[in-house]
């Protein structure tokens, strides 16, 4: 008994417990970046393309992806062979992209060299052969002959040219020219409800306003007509797919996004089809219903809220903490509101997010709207959900955590410095901003990290806050103010969930899933890091300046 009584009083069973604790959340994070990594890495290798011969003599170009035993029926004996998960392509032909396949069914095949993958706008992979390649007016031109995947190419870039102006055109002077229309419809709309009677200052502004108004829509048709005359352009080249059975798809060549021949490629081909894949995901938009094309306002979105956030609730956190260690007078009343403090952090997230509509969306967005943007109404600009709202939501959220970083950093300062820091005559405050806030700001931080954590990975506020599938305009652009606080976002967490749960096309949204899971865990570490190393750098400098 009283070793066992030394035991527990030197504490080495609690060592050991909090050491099988680590140990397990250590595990528990390898075991999720193992399943998840490897699938998102495998995920945008380009795989060889078979063709298979079935016994109801159907052909498919086929990709494949997973084999499986299908096991003996209850009863019977023997093994009842297995079974191939195929990506069929061709949604638009065959109606479903993904099918299982018994061995069974498959009569024969082979790897033919001259095989096709086509990566489309519409209707995901094509999955066949190259039959014509068409150039100008489809009933006047002929169809062009010999190496047609040679061809294809240069055509290919040129399309790609075309669609990088036409978008520049459209997202620049043509969004442009429409901002400076909107602007000018809802100055007129203002004038009328400020001055209903129309006295003459306000006819005369109108008339200068028309004229502003007939020359911007002027220049709107100007740049439309390029812009139709590129759209035209990149409609007179057109590529004629195949599959197996003869069944020929014809489509532009601008709508094609990659094409290659997967059986001829080598190592290094294939490598270089990866990471255009990879900067496509980083970069570009989605398409088809999120499970195609690239991630980038998601992206954009995640990060922009977090710096948002963080702006939000690093100020009121600190303050917070600062009055209730330093200036409040200790008792009952500030023990409650610790209490307080510590339940917030327990509070389930989406009762935040119906706080966030209640209280910021419908009552200080409103309020915003019939202050500044009445001419707008009874169209909503702050009244309804946005990334500020969304960002102030999390910062509620949050600012538990930083206030109990910030108050035990606080309380961590020793108290001599304060001392030494009142004996030469400093105030309270010049103590607090010299000498205790530097020396708790490691502390501090460590809190904004853990708030940044938890932040980035919420998604439930977010869902009634102002987050979307898909945006149409990320919140920073050219136009002023630059920074549109009130439109809505997307957000990598609410990307994972709309994929991997509202997809009509479980299959082809797998892939997605996990590479969009992988990149957030990534966004999450490099935050994070970014914080931890400015916080290793304070610390290194008031360790210097101890000595």
């Amino acid at each position: 008994m009283a070793r066992s009584g030394n035991r527990l009083e030197s504490g080495a069973p609690f060592i050991w417990l909090t050491g099988a604790a680590l140990a397990a959340c250590l595990l528990m994070i390898v075991g999720l970046i193992g399943v998840v990594a490897p699938r998102a890495l495998a995920a945008l290798w380009p795989d060889r393309l078979v063709e298979i011969r079935l016994a109801d003599g159907k052909k498919y170009v086929v990709a494949i992806l997973e084999r499986q035993p299908i096991p003996p029926a209850q009863g019977a004996a023997g093994s009842a062979g297995g079974r191939v998960q195929v990506r069929l392509g061709n949604r638009d032909l065959y109606g479903l992209d993904f099918r299982w396949i018994p061995d069974s069914e498959i009569v024969s095949s082979r790897s033919p060299a001259d095989a096709v993958l086509v990566e489309r706008q519409e209707y995901g992979p094509f999955q066949g052969y190259l039959r014509g390649i068409v150039v100008g007016d489809p009933e006047g031109a002929t169809p062009a002959k010999g190496d047609l995947f040679a061809r294809l190419v240069p055509l290919l870039e040129q399309a790609r040219q075309r669609s990088r102006r036409l978008r520049r055109l459209e997202k620049g002077e043509i969004g442009a020219v429409n901002h400076e229309l909107e602007k000018k419809r809802l100055e007129i709309r203002g004038l009328r409800r400020k001055d209903p009677a129309a006295t003459a200052p306000t006819r005369a502004r109108i008339a200068a306003i028309d004229v502003e108004v007939r020359a911007l829509e002027k220049r709107y048709d100007t740049l439309r007509e390029r812009s139709d005359r590129l759209r035209a352009e990149n409609e007179r080249a057109q590529v004629t797919l195949a599959d197996p059975n003869g069944e020929e798809k014809t489509i532009p060549v601008a709508a094609v996004v990659r094409i290659f021949r997967p059986n001829r490629l080598d190592f290094v081909e294939r490598l270089a089809i990866y990471f255009s894949r990879l900067g496509e995901f980083i970069s570009a938009e989605p398409r088809e219903s999120n499970t195609e094309g690239g991630v980038f306002p998601a992206i954009f979105g995640t990060v922009m809220m977090v710096i948002l956030m963080s702006a939000a609730v690093m100020p009121f956190g600190v303050v917070a903490a600062l009055y209730l260690r330093e200036y409040a007078r200790q008792g009952p009343l500030v023990r409650a509101v610790r209490i307080a403090v510590n339940n917030l952090a327990g509070v389930p997230s989406i009762v935040f997010g119906v706080f966030g509509l209640g209280f910021f969306v419908y009552l200080t967005g409103g309020a915003i709207d019939r202050l500044f943007y009445s001419e707008r109404l009874p169209d909503p600009t702050f009244k309804t959900g946005g990334i500020l709202w969304a960002s102030l939501t999390l910062a509620l959220l949050t600012v538990p955590v930083v206030i109990v970083a910030t108050e035990e950093s606080l309380a961590a300062v020793p108290r001599g410095a304060r001392d030494g820091s009142y004996a030469l005559g400093a105030t309270k405050w010049q103590t607090i901003r010299r000498i205790v806030l530097p020396a708790a700001a490691p502390g501090i931080l460590t809190g904004l990290i853990l708030a940044m954590a938890r932040g980035a990975g919420e998604v439930a506020p977010l869902m009634i806050t102002g987050v979307v599938k898909l945006a149409q305009d990320l919140p920073f652009d050219a136009n002023p103010p630059f920074l549109h606080l009130e439109r809505k976002f997307m957000h990598l967490g609410f990307h994972i969930y709309d994929v991997g749960f509202q997809s009509p096309n479980v299959e082809a949204a797998k892939p997605m899933v996990y590479l969009t899971t992988l990149l957030l865990l990534v966004v999450i570490v490099a935050l994070n890091l970014t914080a931890i190393l400015i916080r290793e750098r304070l610390r290194r400098k008031l360790r210097t300046a101890a000595f």
